[in-house]
């Protein structure tokens, strides 16, 4: 193919069989491969000689195209990254939580450049803030049948069989908690692809009025959710960041009023505590102030009492709770603790009864990443990954087994050498426990039940605690009429 010539203007003529648009801010010739006898490409094909001559400006609303500037205006209208109305759901930052700045400084100067005396401080205050915790979480590593095939298929690889265990365990979790039933709402959060969603649906089989809602901020590819089509089962995938989503205005679940299990997948840092104040407080609060009918007098109104006993004998044997409430449980993996936020945690008022503050709670939530950080490179060279580690709320990967970790200012790599390597990932999965048990008590607070334990082995996911919840009966309304 011949070289583009230089006009005697100093311009230069386009490459044999390329477009012969003229990129005016990179000063050359459209590269794109034009079809035989055309002089343009896709792209320009459409313009006139006089149009592909007029100026081409980026797009303000996204630099990644362009557009001809005297039809700016027009384009601003239609441009697929215009600002959208937004659904009734969205509220913003319904679930962030209060905004105290003056309880953080400007700028908070990273744990590798504190002194060594400051450091044996922090940590002096964390084992003392630690004092009486159990620091040995209990194995509940199970299983569920509905994964047998895929955990012993050869075509899976070892990534492939890693993410199958941990999601056959959550799976197993919420069928030992009695989660898995008809007759309900899953809310999957940071649903990324909506496997976690699949499975429970393979799971529940003909199971009947069972609903799935999948939040995800970002938009995700080759998702799973939209396979289902299913009689009994709906699936609803909403493009939203959790912080700015309101249950209560779904559609869905104004409607139904189906009793909601959250559940999620290595949902990260800040995300978890999101997902908490979105179900226990914003919905489940809001339900129980607005006096919600409960589902059992709700049905009396339309069966005879003989009708009511039958379904509550089928309830018992098909896992249906005996008593409804807008939150029936929550079942989540957590995962990168170094990634959570003091305005949106939900464990502060734990943290200050313990005299601790935001400047404490920035400095142990940096040092929690020293718990997988000093397994990260045998992890990484084991598997033979190079893979990049991202945030599943904002790109719904799923790739958090080794915490996410790099070389940061606050990696064991960077700091001094007073402290062991071992001592470092004790530290670090002290900083994770003092974290997680503030969302405990945040969930005791607001009359769940919660419980931590390990759901994984270490060597599928150094990420492996999974937090449950279930109501207290105490406070869940009566399905008695």
């Amino acid at each position: 193919m011949a070289a583009a010539a230089l006009t005697p203007h100093g311009t230069v003529f386009p490459e044999e069989g390329r477009c012969g648009y003229f990129v005016e801010k990179k000063k050359r010739f459209c590269r794109m491969v034009v079809a035989a006898g055309k002089r343009f490409c896709g792209e320009h094909a459409g313009a006139s000689e006089e149009e592909n001559a007029r100026k081409r400006i980026l797009c303000p609303l996204d630099p990644k195209h362009t557009v001809y500037e005297d039809r700016l205006a027009k384009h601003l209208k239609k441009c697929n990254s215009r600002e959208k109305p937004k659904p009734d759901f969205f509220i913003q930052d319904i679930n962030a939580g209060l905004k105290d700045e003056t309880e953080i400084p400007d700028q908070l100067v990273p744990i590798s450049s504190l002194s060594e005396e400051q450091l044996e401080n922090l940590i002096k205050k964390l084992r003392k803030a630690s004092e009486g915790l159990n620091c040995t979480l209990k194995d509940q590593i199970m299983s569920h049948p509905a994964l047998h095939d895929a955990l012993n298929d050869p075509k899976n690889g070892d990534s492939a069989a890693k993410h199958l265990k941990q999601q056959a365990s959550i799976l197993g979790n919420i069928e030992n908690l009695k989660l898995l039933g008809p007759r309900r709402c899953f809310v999957e959060f940071g649903a990324g692809k909506g496997k976690l969603s699949h499975w429970v649906d393979i799971a529940l089989k003909d199971a009947e009025k069972v609903h799935f809602i999948l939040v995800e901020k970002m938009t995700t590819r080759f998702k799973v959710d939209g396979k289902h089509r299913k009689k009994n089962s709906v699936f609803e995938r909403l493009q939203i960041d959790i912080q700015h989503l309101c249950l209560n205005k779904i559609p869905l679940l104004s409607k139904e009023k189906l009793p909601i299990v959250g559940i999620g997948k290595h949902l990260c840092g800040v995300a978890t505590d999101l997902a908490l104040r979105c179900l226990v407080e914003t919905y489940a609060a809001s339900c129980e102030e607005r006096n919600e009918e409960p589902l059992a007098k709700r049905i009396k109104n339309d069966k005879t009492e003989k009708e009511i006993n039958t379904l509550a004998k089928e309830g018992n044997e098909k896992n249906i709770p005996e008593k409804w409430t807008p939150v029936a449980g929550i079942v989540i993996a957590l995962c990168c603790h170094h990634r959570c936020d003091w305005r949106h945690y939900v464990g502060k008022e734990y943290f200050r009864a313990l005299g601790l503050g935001a400047v404490d709670f920035h400095y142990f939530q940096r040092m929690s990443s020293w718990a997988t950080c000093g397994m990260r490179k045998t992890t990484l060279e084991a598997s033979n990954s190079s893979t990049k580690r991202r945030d599943k709320q904002n790109d719904g990967s799923e790739e958090h087994d080794d915490g996410g970790c790099r070389i940061t200012d606050d990696s064991p790599e960077s700091l001094p050498g007073f402290l062991t390597g071992e001592e470092k990932k004790k530290i670090g999965h002290l900083c994770k426990l003092l974290i997680d048990q503030g969302r405990i008590k945040y969930l005791q607070q607001k009359g769940f039940s919660p419980a931590l334990q390990y759901y994984t082995d270490p060597l599928v996911s150094l990420e492996n605690v999974l937090l449950t919840a279930l109501p207290n009966h105490s406070s869940s309304p009566e399905t008695s009429a």
